[in-house]
């Protein structure tokens, strides 16, 4: 490197030209570059206009590379592109499969989709179709009233998820899969509630998968992400919008969901066995009328569990309604609360509390939720890999200190 006598020069440029490690280092690197440089123009302009190499941070690098290649690879997927949250992955998904409304009429083609979503996705896809007549809700779990859906509407894209949110319902994939596909339909299916530690749709035949890495996949409540894995052609699409649409991933949210997911076995397994002793005892507290667990035998969709996902694993959500509780008193039961945390999130270590009607299904408005199930006294609990009889006892106390 060329040697510079003045201090200013110096600052900017020292150090430099320090070779790369001849060893391999253990743990990924961090590359915040957001610009890359080349001694040869010719080697530029292929790494801008032929994908040969980096160019600029908005079209990618290394450390984001490493975050879609590990997704891919637990999803079974040809290739993932990451987003700067799981909402953004959904859009991305939604824009390139070419259901976005027109500004003139309806699509082509509409959309068909599972009426019990995350609230913020049940709020995207009214904003983007509803007006124009190009959405189609659907109860997810009556597979006649799923298979006429698709047969009637002819959908361009079918939108559900692996475990609902905050319902916990669970569809048929495989047949949903078989009857889309029939009629040239694509299937989007969010799979952050199972991860696909439980569930990997993409080998029962679903074209795209979505996750808000925020949740399991990072895991520690400090990063927020989103992904999408799928074949490769679709991949290069996605890539190729995401840098037009600035919806891309930072280097450092993607070394730490990288960094998240390397304990995503290990955790799962925890949140799992934790969830299902809560979801049991919480079956026999009097104050407590409902308890929604996939696990539980009760639940109407267990056999399919069972033959869907990983043995003996239900996910780490259960969603419970207290007996006769409005809002006010569901809030007491929350403030109550001494381990267990009142947050909008989920997937974390710790365990997290929240009441759906003022947060994630708030903008649904009290009588969509109704109908949908939500009621005034249900609550989601994401179990946490806290030991069991810990978070067991704090929800005993918070429940008598509710009466």
């Amino acid at each position: 490197m060329t040697t510079f006598n003045h201090f200013s020069t110096q600052a900017v440029h020292a150090g430099r030209d320090v070779p790369p490690p001849a060893g391999k280092p253990v743990s990924p690197s961090i590359y915040p570059a957001v610009t890359y440089t080349y001694d040869d123009m010719d080697d530029l302009s292929s790494a801008l206009h032929e994908n040969r190499g980096y160019s600029y941070s908005r079209y990618g690098s290394p450390t984001i590379a490493e975050l879609e290649k590990a997704v891919a690879t637990l999803e079974g997927a040809e290739d993932a592109v990451a987003y700067a949250s799981g909402m953004g992955a959904l859009h991305g998904a939604f824009a390139q499969a070419n259901i976005t409304s027109g500004a003139v009429g309806p699509p082509d083609r509409p959309v068909v989709a599972a009426r019990n979503v995350y609230g913020a996705t049940y709020t995207l896809l009214n904003k983007m179709y509803a007006n124009n007549g190009a959405l189609h809700w659907v109860e997810i779990t009556d597979r006649e009233a799923v298979k006429a859906a698709i047969e009637q509407h002819h959908p361009r894209a079918v939108v559900l998820e692996t475990i609902s949110n905050p319902l916990l319902k669970i569809p048929d994939v495989p047949a949903i899969v078989e009857w889309a596909h029939a009629h040239e339909a694509i299937v989007i299916i969010d799979n952050t509630f199972a991860t696909p530690y439980l569930y990997r749709p993409i080998e029962h035949g679903v074209d795209v998968v979505v996750h808000s890495a925020t949740k399991y996949l990072g895991g520690h409540g400090d990063v927020l992400a989103g992904v999408v894995a799928t074949n490769a052609t679709r991949a290069n699409e996605l890539r190729m919008q995401s840098r037009y649409h600035g919806a891309n991933l930072g280097p450092f949210e993607a070394w730490l969901t990288l960094r998240g997911l390397r304990t995503l076995g290990l955790r799962m397994r925890e949140h799992c066995a934790n969830a299902l002793k809560v979801a049991q005892w919480l079956q026999t507290q009097p104050t407590v009328s409902r308890v929604i667990y996939p696990g539980l035998n009760d639940h109407p969709d267990h056999e399919l569990a069972k033959r869907l996902f990983r043995a003996n694993h239900f996910g780490g959500i259960v969603s419970f309604e207290l007996r006769a509780a409005a809002e006010p008193e569901t809030f007491r039961f929350m403030e109550a609360l001494k381990l267990i945390q009142a947050a909008t999130s989920l997937g974390d270590v710790y365990s997290l509390l929240l009441y759906p009607a003022q947060s994630s299904h708030h903008a649904l408005g009290r009588e969509e939720r109704w109908r949908q199930g939500i009621g005034d006294g249900l609550v989601r609990l994401s179990v946490g890999i806290e030991d069991a009889e810990d978070i067991i006892a704090d929800l005993e106390q918070a429940l008598h200190a509710n009466k």
